[in-house]
């Protein structure tokens, strides 16, 4: 059973909708005792950092993930701001995150970026897959994802980065570390490749 965890930020009812087509179990949920018996989860994210984080603060999300992903080493896949909070820190707030990954939160720079508009970084853009990871079986990396951010993964380590994307400059937009994994683009928003890697995460 996936957890996609609702805590008023992210396209929830999209995730759910493709994983009932894959006919993968699912449930929405913020509820403690539903996470607790999850088997993996999904973390989506649209907004900002700090509010983010002070919501699964206040919540007791965080102590229950901690516990259930670092713990009992279950799956967690974030995505777009959920992937963000993975990191230690962020350029746009001053709460620290997760910490599940290390490296900060950085925004792009817009003077590596030629053409306006410069930011956010939005629309579709290929993808350059970093060695085997099963996240992206299936996926053609030259159609690539759907993306809407302004800031990027800084990973301190080089070995967790599953994936990077060129916007300007190229910089990481997917993470993956033992059983925690992250994407900055959509997966709900990007057709096919995003129903692959949906189900990809599910079969892992």
């Amino acid at each position: 059973m996936i957890a996609i965890i609702d805590y008023g930020s992210g396209n929830v009812a999209a995730i759910a909708t493709i994983l009932k087509q894959a006919k993968i179990p699912h449930q929405i949920t913020r509820n403690h005792k539903e996470l607790q018996t999850a088997t993996r989860y999904i973390l989506p994210g649209v907004g900002a950092f700090d509010a983010t984080m002070k919501e699964l603060e206040s919540s007791g999300t965080v102590e229950v993930l901690n516990e259930e992903v670092l713990g009992k080493g279950k799956k967690i896949l974030g995505i777009c701001v959920g992937m963000q909070i993975l990191a230690e820190s962020s350029e746009e707030g001053s709460r620290s995150g997760l910490g599940w990954i290390g490296g900060r939160v950085r925004r792009i720079d817009e003077r590596s970026i030629e053409r306006p508009p410069r930011l956010p970084h939005m629309g579709w853009n290929s993808i350059d897959v970093k060695g085997d990871s099963s996240l992206f079986h299936g996926v053609d990396a030259k159609v690539g994802f759907y993306f809407l951010h302004s800031y990027y993964f800084d990973a301190s380590d080089p070995s967790v980065v599953a994936a990077t994307v060129t916007h300007g400059s190229n910089m990481t937009c997917a993470v993956a570390k033992t059983n925690v994994y992250g994407v900055q683009f959509h997966p709900e928003k990007s057709h096919d490749n995003g129903v692959r890697l949906l189900c990809n995460f599910a079969e892992m």
